[in-house]
C-alpha cells in the first residue's frame, strides 16, 4: 500500500484524486492492524464514524490540514473517546475535546484515536502503564516516555503527526528515540485545558511530525492566547511563527566534562557528527558552564514539584492507589513530604538559577544537546526503572522549569540502526528561531525521519 509522507505530499495525493480522505482512513487502519505491536493504541475511533467524517470532509470545502489525519495522547480530551492516562480505572468520558483537538479538527485533520503512555504522564521511559507499547525500531528498546504512542504512530505512518504532552521531556524523548520531530513549544503557547495536568504551570501540549514544518504547522493551528486558562500566555495569538533562513548563529555546547552517554559509544559519536553539521551549516560552536541547567532539572523531579503532580490524582490516589503502576505510586507516595518552606526554598532557588541561565544565553542562540545521552533496553528499565528514567531526563527536565522552549530533532541512524535526536534549546518566545535551525538542520542532514518502507 502506498503511504504518503509529510504533508505537501498528502495534499498533493488528495488534490489530484490518487486518494480520498476515505482511502486514507482505510489505508491508515490497515497499518495499524498490520503492526507487530497492538499496544500503540488505548482506543481507537470507530471505522464506520471514521469513514463518515472522512466522507464529510471530501464533501466539505478544503480547509488548511484538509485529510491529515492524527493521534491524540490519552491524557488530552477527544470528545466521544475514553480519556485513562493509561490508568484504566480513571476512565472519564469528556464531552467536549481540549481546545487543541477542537482547532485541528475546525482546520480539517481528522483524529483516528488515543495514543499509548507512561499512566499519568510520570515518566520517561514508555514502560510505566498496564500494556506499554514497544519502539518503532527495536522490541528490545524502550519507545521512551511519556508519550510513547505518540512518537510510535509517527514513525509507523499510522497517522501525519499526533499531539503529546511535554513537562519534563515527555514530548522530546519519545521523538528522538523513534526518529521523529518533538516541538516541546514555550510554556503558555498552546493551551493545556482539557487535559489530565501532570504540572500545570510547566505542561505544554505538542506535535510529533515527520519534519519542522509539518510540526510547525500544527503549532500554528493550536497556539493561541486562552482566556480560560490560567497559565496561557497572552504573546501566544500574537507571536511570529515564521523565520527567514539563518545563516549565521551561535550555538552553545556543555563542557566534555558535563556530557554523558552512559557508556554509548555510538550514541556519542553521533552526537559530535550533528554538531559537526551545525558548523557545516555556519554555527559557531561555544562551550558553556552546563551545571544550572541540571540543578534546574534535579528540582523538577527530586524537589517540591512532585506535590503539584499528585494534586490532580490526589483523591484518586487516597481511593484506589491499587490502580496505579507500582513506579507511578512510589512517585506520588513521596509527594507529602514537601514542606512550604521546601517549597519557597525550591523556588527561590530556580530564580536564582534563571538569572545564571539568562546571563549565559546572552552568548549565543541555541543550545544543542543529545535528547537523550543512550537508548536503554527494556530489560534494563525493568532492573531499574527509577534511575534509568532519570538519566533519560538528563538533557531535558530543565527546559519547562527554566522557561525556554526545544525542539528534537532526527540526526540520522546510529551503526546499530537506532535513532539519535540533536535538540536544540532556546530562551521562550524564541520558537521561530528554534524551529528554523531545527528545519534547516534537517534538511542538511537529508535522511528521512520516520521508518523507511
Amino acid at each position: 500500500m502506498s503511504i504518503e509522507t509529510g504533508f505537501q505530499a498528502v495534499r498533493a495525493a488528495l488534490a489530484q484524486e490518487r486518494v480520498s480522505p476515505e482511502g486514507r482512513v482505510d489505508a491508515a487502519l490497515q497499518r495499524i492492524a498490520a503492526w507487530p505491536d497492538p499496544h500503540v493504541w488505548l482506543h481507537l475511533a470507530p471505522r464506520s464514524a471514521l469513514m463518515a467524517r472522512a466522507a464529510a470532509l471530501r464533501a466539505g470545502p478544503d480547509k488548511p490540514l484538509h485529510g491529515l489525519l492524527f493521534g491524540v495522547k490519552d491524557n488530552i480530551d477527544v470528545a466521544g473517546m475514553p480519556t485513562t492516562a493509561a490508568c484504566p480505572d480513571y476512565a472519564y468520558a469528556p464531552r467536549v475535546s481540549s481546545p487543541a483537538v477542537q482547532q485541528l479538527e475546525a482546520a480539517g485533520a481528522l483524529c483516528l484515536g488515543k495514543l499509548n503512555m507512561d499512566q499519568f504522564a510520570n515518566g520517561l521511559v514508555g514502560r510505566r502503564g498496564p500494556t506499554p507499547c514497544r519502539n518503532a525500531f527495536s522490541a528490545d528498546h524502550i519507545p521512551g516516555g511519556s508519550s510513547s504512542g505518540s512518537g510510535v504512530a509517527v514513525a509507523a505512518h499510522m497517522v501525519d503527526f499526533a499531539l503529546g504532552t511535554d513537562t519534563g521531556g515527555s514530548g522530546r524523548v519519545p521523538a528522538a528515540l523513534n526518529n521523529v520531530v518533538g516541538l516541546k513549544q514555550s510554556v503558555g503557547l498552546v493551551s493545556n485545558r482539557g487535559s489530565v495536568a501532570v504540572n500545570r504551570t510547566l505542561d505544554c501540549i505538542n506535535p510529533y511530525a515527520l519534519s519542522c514544518g509539518d510540526a510547525l504547522e500544527v503549532l500554528q493551528t493550536i497556539r493561541g492566547y486562552d482566556p480560560q486558562s490560567y497559565f496561557s500566555r497572552p504573546e501566544a495569538g500574537a507571536l511570529a511563527l515564521v523565520h527567514a533562513p539563518i545563516q549565521r548563529f551561535r550555538f552553545a555546547v556543555p563542557r566534555a566534562s558535563q556530557l554523558e552517554f552512559f557508556g554509548d559509544a555510538l550514541a556519542e559519536a553521533q552526537y559530535h557528527l550533528a554538531l559537526a553539521r551545525l558548523q557545516v551549516m555556519g554555527g559557531e560552536r561555544v562551550e558553556i558552564d552546563f551545571s544550572p541547567y541540571l540543578e534546574a532539572g534535579r528540582l523538577l523531579f527530586f524537589g517540591p514539584w512532585i506535590a503539584e503532580r499528585f494534586l490532580v490524582v490526589r483523591d484518586f490516589f487516597r481511593r484506589s492507589p491499587g490502580s496505579f503502576h507500582p513506579v507511578t505510586r512510589q512517585i506520588f507516595e513521596t509527594a507529602d513530604r514537601f514542606s512550604a518552606t521546601e517549597a519557597f526554598e525550591a523556588w527561590h532557588a530556580l530564580d536564582a538559577l534563571k538569572r545564571q541561565v539568562r546571563a549565559q544565553q546572552q552568548g549565543f542562540d541555541v543550545l544543542a544537546l543529545p535528547t537523550v545521552g543512550t537508548v536503554f533496553r527494556v530489560d534494563a528499565v525493568a532492573a531499574e526503572p527509577v534511575q534509568l528514567n532519570t538519566h533519560n531526563g538528563r538533557y531535558t527536565y530543565f527546559v519547562n522549569l527554566l522557561d525556554l522552549c526545544a525542539v528534537a530533532v532526527p540526526a540520522g541512524l546510529r551503526p546499530d540502526g537506532l535513532p539519535f535526536g540533536l535538540q536544540l534549546v532556546a530562551p521562550a518566545l524564541h520558537d521561530a528561531i528554534v524551529v528554523q535551525l531545527a528545519a534547516q538542520f534537517q534538511a542538511a542532514h537529508g535522511q528521512p525521519a520516520g521508518l523507511v518502507f
